[in-house]
């Protein structure tokens, strides 16, 4: 696995992987203010012919934003395959090289960090496998969420499978299911919930993190991210196109909030889809005071051969702080 990482380092962290220049060097102090203003374009990874940045989940540590996300890459040999990956940054303006940290499989195909929790001494992160062995348009049924841990938030272990349907349950099975997310119950100390795309969205629930009981499903699209605010869980959801959002306060009766497409209709690097929504709450960090969403969107349709799914799909950024109001880079007021 290191030599094939080692391999498509070389390859994949070339020019076209990058937005911007490298971090690197940036000192460990306080974290400093981060300037909204001093955003330029409301696109942090931009994709290319051969190259797709999709599914952002991001974590705001020790003053570092640390993104992972989807990176595809078609290769030499013209097959996608995805990878998972991450960079950082102080400013959400300057980004260090993406570095990967998956295997090249089109067996596996890991992708979709869904978000990262702590858990005792160790960071925690759920992802998906996105088989595509066979050059199928997308993941086959044996598509699966799992977990990797971290001391750093760099060097991560190896995967392990999320058995959310319960233990006694054959992976065969389990059916299949893709965008995982984490979130501790808002009630219950000790209760953690994961959220995946199968049938809508199903959940589970554990107090370990490894033994897990279904709990239920509801309709909503995919890439699932569940936040608290005040006494509700605020679900961010993906349908055919934009953000959907939806409110509860005990994860089983729902209303829906509307649907966010932010400023698709002006982007032309988003008017294939805007999709996956990741909303990280830093309205009560200091150095920050906003909701940032960070997402994916498509320059051309999906159906169309030049690209939306592995190739010309972009990461990008807007923020709020109401989580209903949303602005982003060069947004008229």
């Amino acid at each position: 696995m290191k030599d094939n990482l080692a391999a498509l380092l070389v390859a994949c962290l070339s020019a076209a992987c990058l937005s911007a220049p490298s971090a690197a060097g940036v000192s460990a102090a306080e974290p400093a203010a981060v300037s909204l203003a001093a955003i330029r374009s409301p696109v942090l990874f931009r994709g290319d012919a051969t190259t797709a940045y999709r599914d952002p989940a991001v974590i705001f540590q020790d003053g570092w934003f640390r993104l992972f996300f989807t990176l595809v890459k078609i290769e030499p040999d013209r097959r996608p395959y995805s990878y998972t990956a991450w960079s950082k940054s102080r400013d959400l303006v300057h980004w260090s090289e993406p570095v990967v940290f998956t295997p090249r499989d089109p067996r596996l195909n890991y992708g979709s960090p869904g978000n990262i929790i702590r858990w005792g001494d160790r960071w925690v992160l759920c992802l998906q496998t996105y088989p595509r062995p066979n050059g199928e348009r997308y993941g086959n049924d044996s598509a699966r969420i799992w977990t990797m841990r971290s001391s750093d938030l760099e060097t991560w272990d190896e995967p392990e499978l999320l058995r959310v349907k319960g233990p006694d349950v054959p992976v065969e099975q389990m059916g299949r299911m893709i965008d995982a997310y984490l979130l501790a119950d808002k009630d219950e100390p000790g209760k953690w919930w994961c959220f995946y795309k199968q049938a809508g969205m199903s959940r589970s629930w554990s107090r370990d993190l490894r033994t897990w009981a279904y709990a239920g499903r509801t309709s909503a699209g995919e890439n699932a991210c569940v936040l608290i605010d005040g006494d509700e869980y605020v679900l961010f959801h993906s349908p055919a196109n934009g953000i959907g959002v939806k409110r509860s306060r005990d994860l089983q009766t729902w209303r829906d909030e509307g649907l966010l497409t932010l400023g698709q209709t002006t982007w032309r690097w988003a008017q294939g889809r805007l999709t996956a929504g990741f909303v990280l709450d830093l309205r009560r960090e200091p150095a920050v005071g906003r909701a940032l969403m960070f997402f994916h969107a498509s320059e051309f349709p999906e159906h169309d051969p030049r690209g939306g799914f592995d190739n010309f799909a972009s990461l990008g950024l807007a923020w709020s702080a109401d989580l209903k109001t949303w602005t982003w880079p060069g947004k008229e007021e």
